[in-house]
Order: C-alpha cells, then structure tokens, then sequence
C-alpha cells in the first residue's frame, strides 16, 4: 500500500457541503434506496419533522431538535431498515401574516387597502423566499431528510386534508360555530385558543370601587384589576348565603359614569371571604363572568372593537381610548364623583399572546370550535393502552391532566393567511359546510365564503398522515403510517402532540407515533430562555461556520440528557470540535503509517490480546449505544462513542500499536496496520450517527488492496451499523488490560508529580499477588508496559525484594517500586511533598470539623454533605500517599 496524505488540520468548510451533495443527489436519504436492500417485510422507521415556521430562522431550538433527529434517523437507517425522515415547513398564519403586514406598513399601505387577492400574493412570495432560506440552514446542519417528499402545510394536498377533516368533524358533531367568550389579540384582530395564551406575573392595581344602591340605602364596595371593564358590567353578584348582603339580593345598583342601574344577583360561585364578598359581573370580558351570565340571563355588553380601542357600547368620553387610556381615565372620573375607595399594588397572572406578547382580552366573538372531549377520550385510551409512550416517562401525567381538563377548541381565526374555512353563506341566512368550493345558492345568490382561515395548529395536528397523501389512500400511507419516533420540544405537547394523537385516532384508527420523546429547551447559562429581546440566541449556523455540523450535532447530543433543559453558550462546541480533531488526526496517523504494507483481511489475522481487548470494548460501547438509543438517552449514547474512540481506541490501542509499527518485522507490521484500519473501519461506522460529515469524508479515504476492502459499503451513510455480538466478550482479557492500565496510570501520575522528564528512565520492578492477571500476561507485554511509562528496566515477579529508597505504587493485586532517586533532587521533592502534605492536612482538618458540626449537617441538603464527606476521603488518601512518598524517599 501507499501512504495516504490528509490534510494537517481538520477543516470542516473542505468537505461538509461536498458530502451532503453526495448524500442527496445518490438517493441515500430515500428509504426506497434502503428499501432496495431490505426484505420486504422489514419495518420501516418513520419521523415527521416538526415543520419550522416558513418564515423563520434556525434557532438553537431548532439545532437541538434536528440533531436529536439526525442522530435517530442515520442509526436506524445502518441498521438496515428503510428510514423515512419527511421534512416540510409551517404556513405559521400569524407569524407570516405579521411579516407581510410589517413590509406593507413600511410601504406606506395596509392589507385592506391592497386587497385579500393581492395580500396573499405577496405573502406566496416571501414564503418562497424563506423556504429556500429555512431548507438551506437544515442542509447545512446535516439534516438527512428526503427532501423529494417535503410538504408545506398549506400544500395542495395538505388543503384537501384540511377539508375533509373540517367536514367530517362538522358532520360528526364535533365542529360548532357559536358566539363565545375567546381569546382576543388586539394586535393580530384574532381570537386565540386557551394553548396559545401565555400567562405572567404581572404588578398590577387592584381598585376599590364604591356602587351605590338605587334607593339610596347604602352602597356595595367591589375590587377590580381592571377599572375600565366595569363600563360593561350587567350585575353585582354576592354568595346567596352571605349575611351582610341578605337584604340586598335583588336590588339595584348605580353603575358609576354611565346612566345604567344593574341588579345584585346571588350566586354559589361568589367566595365570600375574598375582599368584601361581593363582585362585578362583566360576562362579555371575563370567563367566569361569562358563565354566571349564562346562568342568570345577564346581558352581554361588549365594550371593545376588534382592533382594542373602546366601542360605541360606553359613555362619549371614552369612546376611541385605548384600554390603558381608558384605564387611567376611568379612574380619576370615579375619583372625582367620589366612588373611588382606593387602590393598591396588586401582584396577578395576565394572559399574553404567546408569538407576539401583547396582552389577551377576554372578547365576545362569534367564532368556530372543535368538541375536543370525544378526541380527548380517544387519546387518552391510546396512552392508557400502551400505544404512545412518553420519554421521559413525567410527561404522562401532563399529558394524562390536560386531556381531562381539556376545552373546547376555538380555531378560526381573523387572518387572510391559512386554510379558509370551508364554508359558505346564501342570502337566506343559510349556511353550506362543504368539501369542494360552492358555486351557487339553493336560493340563486352568490355563495360568500366565511372570511377567516383555521388555527395553523388545525393543518399541524394532521402532519403525520396528510403528510403521506391522506385521505388518498397512497402507498406511502399504507407503507409508513403510523410513524415511529415523534422528537419535539416538550413546550408544545399541548399545542401539537396531544393533538396529532387525537387526530390520528380519529381518522386512522391508530396512534401516529408509538414514542414521544420530548427534550429539553435550550438557555443561556443563566438558566434563561434564548430571545431576541434578552440577546442571549446562538445561531445554529454561526456555530456550523465556525466548528462545523458535526461539533454542533454532537455537542448538542451529548448536553442532551433526558428530562433537563441545556444550558448552553458558544464555547460549549469546542467539545464537540476537539473530538471531531481527535478523530480525523488518528484517522490520518493510520493512513500516514501504511506505506509499503500489505493489507490483509480481517479473517486472515491472528489476534493477540489487546487485540482482543479493543474488540471487547468496541463491543461494549455498540451495547451501550443500542441501549441508550432504545431509551432515547442521547447523552449516554454519545458519552458511550466519545469514550471508546479517545480513550480506547487512541489513547490505549492505537499507543499499544506503536511497537509493531516500528519494528523491521514485515509480516507483524502489515497485521498491526491492517487490523488498525479494520477497526478504524468500525469505529467510522459506529460513529457515524454523530459524528456524520467527518466520518463519511474519512470512510472514502480507507484504502483497498488486491481484492481486500477495508471498506464494507459503497458509502458509510448506508454501510451496516456494528452489532453485538457474545463472541467478542471477552473479560478474562479486559481484566488482564485493566491491570495493566491501572499500572502505567500510577506511574505516569508517579512521574506527573515527581515532574520527572518523558526522557528519562526510570527503573520498575512489579510485585504481583497470585492470579491478579493471567500466567504470562504482563511478561508478554513488558516491552509495551515500558514504553508506556518510560521505564528503564522492568522486573516482574511475585516478591517485592529489596525497597529501600523506592517508592510504593499500590494497584489493586499489585504493587509497583519505582526507583526514582537518581531522576530527582530527592531533598528539594521532599520539602516540596512536606509543603504540599501540611496544606492537605490543614484542608482534612477543616473537612472534618464541618462534618463534625451538626449546624453544617442539618442546614446543609444531602448533595453537599455527600459532596463534602467525597472530598474530605479525597484529601485523606492523599495525605496517606504523601506521607507514603515521604516515608519510601526519606528511607
């Protein structure tokens, strides 16, 4: 063989883009490609990307999500099933709309000026202009999605879906329109559901307002947050069984500023020991005032147009005010005409809107709903029967809770942008819910569609199967519905997984995920949410540019831990980059060391025991990775990978190998070489779900000799993942090496201490207990023992022989006398361990009178005082191995 030259330096920018072309133009992202090499009744493995908002960007959110992804989707697609990533993007109707209405505001013009025809233009324009942007980012950070079956949510086919759904559930019973109390967002002008209001604590005022009775016996005292709300208000109500109010039930009251008089109404909902006991009834900007409306016939007065000024409903001088104008206005008019009691700070939960931060106002709206009660109990009995299952498993109770409290779903919504509601009115007041658009009115009049378009949660929910062509029935549906695996953030579990659940138990009979796993959210180190307005986001392809996808995916796999947010800032990636380095750099060495061998196949060479031992432990780290997957831990998945290939496969086997390179004997040469490049070949391989660009570049470069292939795929992306297997256990090995490794650590740390230089030598003499290791073993390999810790000479035998002036190294079976003197300035290193062993005493003592003082046990928590009692035995195994270094330099 020729040597093989890489490049000096790992860059990523060389070949990253180069790859993913490869990838894509062969077809490797297609499960039809796996499908080809697969028996035809191999189960395929199926995710659905949760399709980003067209008009966003890539966040950290995302980076996170897509890596957890990719790593799944590349594993199972070596383990030789046909694997299906389908991507696709969101029409995201408030976030797109918002960015149209935004450019046309710059212009200097609005929606309703242009038009519905030409608004929808324009924003078909800027979602083909962000869909290439938001495609080109997840082909950047590696995402192996088959981008021949990407779907839009407001695709043509995803239309016909929508429709059929909304149809058959208003068939079904289970769409409603109806005049209700929803969520107003009087930036958007649209209603919202319950899951897209964001509560938060807000200081508020709570003011005491005095309403005096209509006869002029007295007067009842109410407390409110919002002042101006009472211009609405149709009643007092108090608890019937409440004394102080007994003679009051049934008479009026004067609504202060206006010239209405309202009644004192008894109700069980009222808590008497809140405040005075009485409250203002608003039923059309308050739910529960709502309710109690219903129960008692009040009117509903709505005090807001759509866009939150103040309507025609409230006295002139408030007319047109904003709600906080209004507030402020209200407030001073009762202050002046004396019904003001007073007014304190007030700590409360205000809804805002979820995208865009504005505060929700309870508003009477005629609107459309889902029945979602029916679809909750369906997918609650799917979860109860074992057919979702959650990881990590806490999130069954969230998701067990919000199904069985769950509301009504309002889903229209007052935008131009989205699905338009499929349904039609005639002059005669009748309506026409239909699956294909209507022509005409049984009356003869022009049909006019309802103006608003569905929730963009309402095409989300349908993803996993409208996806694959429902309701056609298309061989992609029978082939891979239901999908596999759903990976997503655990902040939209309402919004959209419960949801896709009930939609597939509805319209398929059958969950469309068995496994749920929902990760964590990315923060600042701070432990804060990443925002624009705190400045605290990471852009996944600032991350890519500078260390490359692989960093950026493996990084985020390994901070990946099941159950727990990521706290995460830019420097946390050269992790990920140092392996990356670490991989190509012994990749290179190998190639660089394979000039003038012949290579051989793997079932030619004989193995010797570190041979064996690499191949125990590459064995128990495809284990760890199998488990780890099944369960969805990333973390230890990656920790498994990241473990054998530095510490195993570098630092011990390839510095194991080292001897037989550098040898005159041929044939053991060609061996070490080519057993190195078969290993390396499976560790690519075993690496690839994680370390993806890197690892394929490196698989292309392995070399091929007279019929004998190190490589065992024409691309490692398709290549077989390595499998366990009982035949390369092997203990009796992996405990002979752990023997030895833990005698060249004490040396080295021996010499570490010592500060004696790698190039001096230093004479070993081992003393083993009977069956430490196997007969011969360490015998066998003294050469490499030496070379490892630089010894000068090395006898190994069972009897210690002479110890004077040597120092002690105690392994577990063994001991090691290191003859150190004549390397070292032996009183200078004494004063110094003196020192060291003074300050290390001085550190036990003060552990120990902590751990002595009952006020540190009791006040501090389990963790720190397992945290202290850890580092005081620390300190005392040194203080003992100081004084031992003390003792044997000193003799």
């Amino acid at each position: 063989m020729k040597a093989i030259e890489l490049a000096k330096a790992y860059n990523p920018r060389d070949f990253e883009s180069r790859i993913y072309e490869h990838w894509d133009t062969s077809g490797y992202f297609s499960p039809d490609r796996a499908a080809d090499l697969a028996s035809p009744d191999t189960e395929p493995f199926v995710i659905v990307i949760p399709p980003p908002n067209v008009t966003g960007v890539l966040h950290m959110g995302h980076g996170l999500n897509n890596a957890l992804q990719d790593v799944l989707i590349r594993y199972y697609r070596m383990q030789g099933r046909p694997t299906l990533w389908l991507p696709g993007t969101d029409h995201a109707g408030i976030a797109t709309q918002n960015v149209v209405e935004k450019k046309l505001r710059d212009e200097g013009t609005d929606r309703e000026t242009i038009g519905r025809e030409a608004f929808l233009e324009r924003t078909w324009k800027i979602k083909e202009e962000h869909h290439e942007v938001i495609t080109r980012q997840l082909k950047t950070i590696g995402a192996s999605c088959d981008w021949s079956r990407e779907r839009f949510t407001l695709d043509e086919g995803l239309n016909k879906a929508v429709r059929e759904v909304f149809v058959t559930l208003y068939e079904r019973g289970l769409i409603y329109r109806g005049t209700y109390l929803v969520n107003w967002s009087c930036v958007g002008q649209t209603a919202l559901s319950d899951d897209e209001v964001e509560y938060r604590q807000v200081q508020g005022t709570l003011t005491h307002i005095r309403y005096p009775l209509e006869d002029g016996s007295g007067s009842v005292q109410v407390a409110t947050t919002r002042p101006e709300t009472m211009l609405g208000d149709t009643a007092v109500a108090v608890h019937p069984e409440d004394e102080r109010y007994a003679g009051m039930i049934g008479k009026t009251v004067k609504l202060p500023l206006t010239d209405r008089v309202i009644p004192i109404i008894a109700d069980d909902y009222v808590d008497r020991e809140f405040g005075t006991g009485a409250v203002k009834i608003t039923p059309a900007h308050d739910i529960n005032d709502y309710e109690m409306g219903k129960r008692h016939s009040l009117e509903e007065i709505n005090i807001l147009h759509p866009n939150g000024l103040l309507n025609g409903n409230v006295p002139v001088p408030y007319q047109g005010l904003t709600v906080k104008d209004a507030r402020a206005a209200v407030v001073k008019d009762l202050e002046a005409g004396g019904y003001l009691v007073g007014q304190e700070p007030h700590l409360h939960q205000v809804g805002h809107n979820y995208r865009h931060g504005d505060v929700i106002e309870p508003y009477l709206s005629e609107q459309w709903f889902v029945r979602m009660q029916p679809l909750a109990e369906k997918a609650l009995k799917a979860w109860e029967d074992g057919k979702v299952r959650f990881y990590p498993k806490k999130w069954e109770n969230t998701y067990k809770s919000w199904l069985t409290g769950i509301r009504d779903w309002c889903i229209s919504r007052q935008l131009w942008w989205g699905h338009r509601i499929p349904v039609w009115y005639c002059d005669d007041g009748s309506m026409i819910v239909s699956r294909e658009d209507v022509q005409g009115c049984p009356d003869g009049s022009e049909p006019r569609q309802d103006p608003d378009v569905l929730d963009t949660w309402f095409s989300s929910w349908l993803w996993p199967f409208s996806t694959l062509g429902w309701p056609d029935q298309t061989d992609d549906l029978s082939r891979y519905y239901p999908t596999s695996s759903l990976v997503t953030g655990y902040d939209i579990i309402f919004f959209w997984v419960a949801r896709m659940i009930m939609a597939g138990m509805e319209f398929m009979d059958e969950a469309p995920f068995q496994d749920v796993y929902l990760h964590g959210i990315i923060r600042d180190k701070q432990g804060r949410k990443m925002s624009k307005s705190l400045g605290n986001g990471i852009d996944p392809l600032d991350i890519v540019d500078r260390y490359g996808a692989d960093a950026h995916k493996f990084t985020l796999a390994y901070l990946a831990a099941q159950g727990q947010d990521i706290l995460l800032d830019e420097s946390d990636f050269a992790f990920g980059s140092r392996f990356a380095n670490k991989i190509w750099n012994a990749t290179r060495y190998i190639l660089m060391n394979t000039e003038g061998c012949t290579l051989l196949s793997l079932e030619t060479i004989a193995l010797k025991p570190i041979d064996r031992w690499i191949y125990h432990r590459l064995n128990d780290a495809v284990r760890r990775v199998a488990d780890a997957m099944k369960q969805y831990r990333f973390n230890d998945a990656t920790t498994a990978v990241y473990e054998y290939f530095w510490n195993d496969f570098c630092d011990w086997y390839i510095e194991a190998t080292k001897l037989s390179l550098y040898q005159d004997d041929t044939a053991e040469r060609d061996r070490a070489v080519s057993l190195l490049l078969h290993v390396l070949e499976e560790s690519l391989r075993l690496l690839h779900p994680f370390m993806s660009f890197l690892t394929e570049e490196l698989y292309g470069t392995l070399p091929a000799e007279n019929g004998v292939e190190v490589r065992t795929a024409e691309a490692l992306i398709i290549a077989a993942y390595p499998q366990y297997t009982d035949a390369r256990n092997a203990p009796e090995t992996q405990a002979d090496v752990s023997v030895l490794q833990e005698l060249v650590r004490l040396v080295r740390t021996l010499r570490s201490e010592f500060t004696i230089p790698p190039g001096r030598k230093i004479p070993l003499r081992v003393r083993m207990d009977a069956g430490t290791v196997s007969d011969g073993f360490l015998e066998a390999h003294a050469d490499l023992i030496s070379s490892l810790v630089g010894s000068q000479t090395l006898e190994i035998g069972s009897t210690a022989g002479d110890t004077a002036g040597v120092v002690t190294l105690v392994g577990t079976g063994f001991e090691v006398y290191a003859s150190v003197r004549d390397a070292i300035d032996v009183q200078k290193e004494i004063a110094k361990l003196t020192k060291t062993l003074e300050k290390t005493r001085s550190q036990l003592s003060a552990s120990d009178r902590k751990l002595a003082n009952e006020g540190f046990l009791s006040k501090a928590g389990d963790e720190v005082v397992a945290h202290e009692r850890s580092k005081r035995n620390e300190l005392a195994d040194k203080v003992a191995k100081l004084e031992g270094y003390i003792g044997d330099l000193a003799g």
